[in-house]
């Protein structure tokens, strides 16, 4: 039990620390009153290769982050929990993977920032995850990521949010990354029980040796079989 609250409270206070530099650097830019944005993502420009490192640090507004930073505690600090061999590397290609995919394919000339992205990627890997390797723990965990942002998957239509300035494109590169991720990474983590019988000797037929009574092998001689004395 003591390991198990180790466990998971060393991976609530590495997603804490994260949180706490984006908001770090939030408050920077409210106090300074200087724009970070151009640190952003900008497609296809090499002076937007950056953003693929930098955009999920920034974000439009407090309510932008504040948005982001439930869904990233609780997603990755579960990541570190149950995959806390390759829990990291799985979050740093989450982020890896999902700048470089918004830099080749997203369209147009405007900054993507944000974290939504690494969030998409996160929740597609766990939900994937649990499905893949049907552990009950993951399995439940994949049931309560579709019941608090099932809502999500709405995000990668533009559609459905014509008067916002949503990067939908992030959303739909970070789904496609977790899902990536989730096959790559299916045999890590809890993996389902695998139950061993041990095998029936079948030497000796139906008969247990205190059963069984041999005579020599030797010509003339035969095998004959006990009946068990039952007083």
């Amino acid at each position: 039990m003591q390991d198990e609250k180790r466990r998971l409270l060393t991976s609530s206070a590495i997603f804490a620390s994260i949180l706490a530099v984006m908001w770090a650097v939030k408050a920077f830019e409210l106090i300074s009153g200087i724009s970070l944005a151009r640190l952003g993502l900008l497609p296809l420009q090499v002076k937007g290769l950056a953003g693929i490192l930098f955009s999920p640090l920034l974000h439009a507004d407090v309510a932008h982050i504040a948005a982001n930073s439930a869904p990233l505690f609780l997603l990755g600090s579960a990541l570190m929990y149950y995959y806390r061999s390759d829990g990291l590397r799985i979050f740093f290609y989450s982020w890896l993977l999902t700048g470089v995919f918004v830099w080749l394919f997203a369209r147009g000339n405007s900054y993507h920032i944000g974290a939504s992205g690494v969030v998409y990627a996160l929740a597609s890997f766990h939900f994937l995850s649990g499905i893949l390797r049907r552990e009950p723990r993951l399995m439940a965990f994949s049931m309560l990521v579709i019941f608090l942002y099932g809502s999500m998957v709405w995000g990668v239509f533009p559609e459905f949010f014509p008067e916002k300035n949503i990067s939908w494109e992030s959303h739909l590169m970070g789904f496609v990354a977790g899902i990536i991720l989730a096959f790559a990474y299916r045999e890590s983590g809890p993996q389902p029980k695998k139950y061993e019988w041990p095998e029936e000797d079948d030497d000796d037929g139906d008969l247990t040796p205190e059963w069984k009574q041999e005579i020599s092998d030797s010509p003339g001689n035969v095998t004959t079989t006990e009946t068990p004395d039952f007083k």
